[in-house]
């Protein structure tokens, strides 16, 4: 019963937060699951992007003081509606630049070598971009990547083990960057506990939370986080190349940043000109150029809807979703050689599914023909995201069933089992 079309629909009646669905853009007419890349567009979103664009074309110049979302403040409401998401108070959080300008930002301001703290700790299963930047704000400070660059090993490369991670915060770090959630296999790190074990050996601690935002909760400020940053594109469905969100706990509050700029003033004294910056006095003043008002607007749609549903209530539906994604994996497709690589455990797992395959390439490109948009991850991963707002128990059976008819008939095979430029 509990592994036929007829239950899933039943989940999808039982579902509190089924109404979202509507809010949303499928395009044509799919089966979306890959909205741990990109989220999808909302009709609240869009909704927004006309007001800000009638904004701009109603008031001109004085649409950074005037109009319905006023620009000058722009960064600091998104920020006071995205604390819910990462625990934290309205003055710790801004959203704006990047996801690696931030870490760019963040690195510069928290990454002081000294003595034998000189080295910043990371992992070999962030994404690039992470280690793209850290890298660079190494050679910035005149240290060799090789040397001054540590990443924790994965045993099984696909998940890292705490105590792997507080084996490495020796003496020599001054700094950790590390993901909220993996990207490849969507394994959730104990912040709490790294942050405790790092602040007790003198080490100041960062996250990366674009796979983790807006898909589980977080408590940054009562887990004592000194910074953390993110992207909007994803979970949180702000579009493509959205502006980026940074976390700055209050205790830092009152230092220079790293990388000063126009918008890192206090808003009393940014108009007066002067060539002496004088910090805002909260996360606000981590900001660099101008805000990206027009890459802001679809947020004020897409946060709207995440403060009406509760993260609690969407970290309970997705784990529903992906738990019931891997029973009809393990039940439906045990004959096909998938392997499940995240972990099992609610705690443990984040808002998406990761399945290995010699074959997942092709299989990606079949499941695509079909209808079903997955997302695949070299060299041979395929991730699956049922997305809480939008997605539905009944598309995850259909998925499943989909998948099974392909390999049982082999059709992906007429397909080249190697990626597109995008994958």
């Amino acid at each position: 019963m509990m592994r036929t079309r007829q239950y899933a629909q039943q989940l999808d009646q039982e579902d509190t937060l089924q109404h979202f669905r509507t809010e949303f853009y499928t395009p044509n007419n799919t089966i979306y699951f890959d909205g741990n890349s990109l989220g999808l567009l909302s009709k609240r979103a869009e909704q927004f992007v006309t007001e800000v664009m009638n904004d701009w074309k109603n008031h001109a110049i004085d649409g950074w003081t005037l109009g319905h979302h006023p620009w000058f403040y722009l960064a600091e409401k998104l920020g006071k509606m995205s604390t819910n998401l990462v625990g934290a108070k309205p003055e710790e959080v801004i959203i704006t630049g990047s996801t690696t300008t931030n870490l760019h930002q963040l690195t510069a301001s928290f990454y002081h070598p000294k003595g034998a703290k000189t080295k910043i700790l990371a992992d070999v299963l962030n994404f690039p971009s992470d280690i793209y930047a850290l890298k660079s704000q190494l050679a910035q400070k005149g240290y060799d990547a090789h040397t001054h660059l540590i990443q924790v090993p994965s045993a099984d490369e696909n998940t890292l083990k705490s105590e792997d991670i507080i084996d490495y915060m020796t003496e020599e770090i001054a700094l950790i960057v590390l993901p909220g959630v993996l990207y490849r296999s969507g394994q959730i790190l104990d912040m709490q506990r790294l942050t405790k074990e790092a602040h007790k050996r003198g080490i100041l601690i960062g996250f990366d939370l674009c796979h983790s935002i807006g898909a589980i909760p977080h408590s940054l400020s009562e887990w004592d986080v000194d910074f953390a940053f993110w992207c909007t594109y994803k979970h949180l469905n702000g579009g493509p190349g959205s502006v980026g969100g940074l976390y700055v706990n209050q205790k830092h509050f009152g230092k220079t940043p790293g990388l000063a700029g126009w918008f890192s003033s206090s808003k009393e004294k940014q108009f007066d000109m002067e060539h002496n910056l004088t910090p805002a006095n909260h996360a606000g003043s981590y900001q660099i150029g101008t805000p990206h008002v027009l890459s802001m607007a679809p947020l004020l749609g897409a946060l709207q809807m995440f403060e009406e549903a509760g993260i609690e209530n969407i970290r309970k539906k997705s784990l529903q979703l992906t738990a019931y994604l891997m029973d009809l994996i393990e039940s439906e497709l045990a004959a096909y050689s998938f392997t499940i690589a995240n972990p099992k455990q609610d705690d443990e797992r984040g808002g998406h599914v990761l399945l290995l395959h010699p074959e997942a390439a092709r299989i990606c490109r079949a499941l695509k023909a079909n209808g079903i948009i997955p997302d695949f991850r070299n060299p041979n991963g395929i991730r699956i995201a049922p997305v809480a707002l939008y997605n539905t128990f009944e598309e995850v059976w259909q998925m499943v069933h989909i998948l099974k008819t392909i390999m049982e008939k082999e059709s992906y095979k007429i397909y080249e089992n190697k990626r597109g430029v995008i994958a």
